[in-house]
Parts: structure tokens; sequence; C-alpha cells
């Protein structure tokens, strides 16, 4: 096969189905998402067969636990892509809506009008949840897009691929509004990165080396994170239940994911005793400890941390501490060693919680909350085809409103300029 010829036939299609956005209401899209919502509840079973096929490859491929973890479905995931769907079916469709009419001394009213971004080329790993959110979230914007999931999950993305393919037929849509790309040449990706003239955006969504990767190749625009190095500072005025909690479930409740916490950085002032107690929580756990040479005084289980450990989005059971003076250290630590990604305070006093709020420069950024609620389906946006770092257009969990755009409509009875 011709993998150049073969992206190109994909992205012909796609640009050709992103021009029928505008004929499609927002009834029809989300009975789209309903058809498919219950396509992937009915054959639950054939879904998780298949997947099970990419699982056992990947086990046996020896690939991480982590990109393991993100592979895996089982009935209750597929029921999370279904509610991410409910969610999605249940948000107000304002495409191609005009609004924020304005009417000028000149006698002009200028609005704007929300519009689809076109064709979205998506490339991931492992998750094939991704496709289903990606799938929901490009028809319900009215974009078309183009899915290159992982090798190891191909056998999972086209089982969920024929049901979105089926969702889309049966509701009268182009079914080349989503589309996979069904071959595993790593060509594929390249070939997919330089079709700038029919691609408007490109989604990196995996690991630190695919997105370098994909930086590296890409003639595309990108919406996209690096990586996740998310922090949890607790306050010298920490409630100690709070910072307990937090502090463990941000770690803890999952590994692999991008918004686990991986540096703990806690106030030389804080409570001693509560801290020995996050601590010994972790390594019962089974977490291993990486801290400065202050964190050892609180638990013997601590091994000396390097500089390389600050800037480690670990995705595993390895956490950093740093003993810090002040808040102020803190927010430097952040600002040298994180992602943008998610970073928390635990705190008691409005000041530091507003300094933290005010000069913490990530796309989110909690209090007293855990970092693992940064998520598109948290935030109630259905669900969430990536983050995104980036300083414009869309930044955190990207859901419907990071895949359109706006444009000016300006409207008279025949004004013309003097």
């Amino acid at each position: 096969m011709d993998t150049n010829k073969y992206i190109l036939k994909l992205c012909k299609q796609a640009y050709k189905a992103s021009k029928m956005a505008g004929n499609y209401s927002a009834a029809s899209k989300n009975k789209v998402l309903s058809v498919l919502s219950k396509s992937l509840l009915e054959n639950s079973e054939e879904i998780i067969k298949a997947n099970l096929i990419d699982v056992r490859n990947a086990k046996k491929n020896k690939i991480q636990n982590s990109m393991i973890d993100r592979l895996l479905l089982d009935k209750g995931r597929i029921q999370n892509m279904v509610d991410g769907l409910s969610k999605i079916i249940k948000i107000k469709d304002t495409l191609f809506t005009i609004s924020d009419g304005k009417k000028q001394k000149t006698g002009i009213t200028v609005s704007k009008m929300r519009v689809p971004l076109g064709v979205i080329g998506m490339i991931y790993e492992s998750r094939p949840n991704v496709t289903i959110d990606a799938a929901g979230l490009c028809i319900k914007s009215g974009n078309s897009v183009i899915l290159r999931g992982g090798s190891e999950s191909i056998n999972t993305n086209k089982i969920l691929m024929k049901y979105i393919k089926n969702a889309l037929i049966l509701c009268s849509f182009d079914s080349h509004a989503v589309q996979l790309v069904g071959i595993t040449d790593r060509t594929a990706v390249t070939s997919l990165l330089k079709m700038n003239e029919y691609i408007d955006v490109i989604i990196p969504r995996g690991g630190k080396g695919l997105i370098e990767k994909v930086m590296s190749c890409s003639t595309i625009p990108m919406i996209k994170h690096l990586d996740g190095n998310c922090h949890v500072y607790i306050d010298k005025s920490a409630d100690k239940i709070n910072a307990y909690n937090v502090s463990i479930n941000s770690k803890t409740q999952r590994y692999g994911v991008c918004n686990a916490m991986e540096t703990l950085l806690v106030h030389k002032n804080f409570s001693k005793s509560c801290l020995k107690k996050i601590l010994a929580k972790y390594v019962s756990l089974g977490v291993e400890i990486r801290g400065c040479k202050n964190s050892r005084m609180y638990d013997n289980n601590i091994k000396i941390a390097k500089e390389e450990d600050w800037y480690q989005e670990f995705l595993a059971p390895i956490v950093a501490v740093k003993i810090v003076e002040s808040i102020d250290e803190a927010i430097s630590h952040i600002e040298k060693y994180g992602s943008m990604h998610t970073d928390a305070i635990i705190s008691s006093d409005k000041n530091s919680i507003e300094k933290f709020l005010k000069f913490v420069n990530s796309s989110s950024v909690m209090v007293n909350t855990s970092t693992r609620f940064a998520d598109g389906f948290e935030y109630g946006l259905g669900a969430e085809i990536g983050i995104s770092t980036d300083k414009l257009h869309a930044r955190g969990p990207v859901g419907l409103d990071g895949l359109t755009n706006m444009k000016y409509i300006v409207k008279s009875s025949g004004k013309i300029k003097n």
C-alpha cells in the first residue's frame, strides 16, 4: 500500500465532509451520539473481546503498565464513554448562532458567530476511550476528524469505528466525518502531519515522546500539552484532613494519567505528624518516595531526589517530595519544573490562595481539590479531546468550545464608508 496516497484519500474525504457541518441540526447530531451510545452498550462484549487481543499483545510486547492501564476496556469504562456522550448531547449547541450584536456609530451592527475549526487530525496512544470522546466532540462541534490511534490499540479502535460509522450512516450523515487510520505503519503519522492543505489542526494525546515527535514533524497548527508534571502544595495553614485526602488521592487514585500528582510540596511549618502520616500512607500503598534532604527527617524510606526527578512525569507509583521555606518557593519550584498542566494548593489562608491563583500559570489551578478533577468530563464539557497548556485559543481540557472559533458578522442596510 502507498501510505501517502492512503492518507491523502482520508484527508480529501474528511475535507469534503467538513463542508457539510452547516447542514446538520443540533437534534440530528444528538441522534448520532444517541445511536452510538446504544450500540456501545449493546455490543460491549464484542468490544471487550477485541480489546483483550490488544491487551494480550501489549503484555507480550512488554509495553509499560501505565499504557496497558490506559488501553484496557471493561464494562465500567465503556459506560464512562457512554456517560461522556450523554453529557455532550446535553450541552447546548451554539454552532452558527450569532451573538453579541452591537450597533456602531457608523450604523453597522457587529456580531460574532461560532464556527467549526474544520478538519481535526487526532494522534494518540493507548486510550481507546479517546476514539469515542473525539468522535463525539467533533460530530457535535461540526468538525470532521481523522483518528490515528496507537498500533497497540488497533483492534479496539477498529471495532469502535465500526459502530461510529454505523451511527453516522443510520442518521444520514457523511460517513467520512469520522475516519480511522486503519494501518499501523508509522509513516502514516509523518504523512498526516504534512497534510496542511486539508487538515486545520493537529491534536496529539499521549506521552512526551509522541508529542515531541509530532511537534518536530508537523506543518499544521497544534492543540497540545507536552506532559503532566502536576504539583500539590500544602501550605502551613492547610487543614490536616484536606491535606491528607487530597495529597493521597491526587497521587494514588490512578497512576498512569496526566492529571496525577507527581510532586508534593510542603511548607516547613505544616503539621509534622500529618506529613508523616501522608508519607506512611504512600509507603503502605507501594509508592516510592524521592525527596529533598529535609524530607528524610520524616521518613527513612525516602530516597534522595535527583535534579531530573523534579521534572519527571512518573506515571507510576513514584512521588517526589520537597519541603519548602515559603509559598513563594513553592510557586518558583512549580514555575521552574512544572508543565503548566494542573497544580493545587491546600490552604485555609485567603492571601496564600489568592497569591497561588495569580502566580501559578497552569491551565488548571485547584484549591483544596484533587488534581484528578482536571478533566473535561468533570468540568462539564461532556468529554475532552485533549488538554492544552498552550496560551493561544484553547487552554485546559478541550471540549466543544475549544473545537470551534469565532468569526465576525457585520450587517447594515447598505452602509458605505465615507
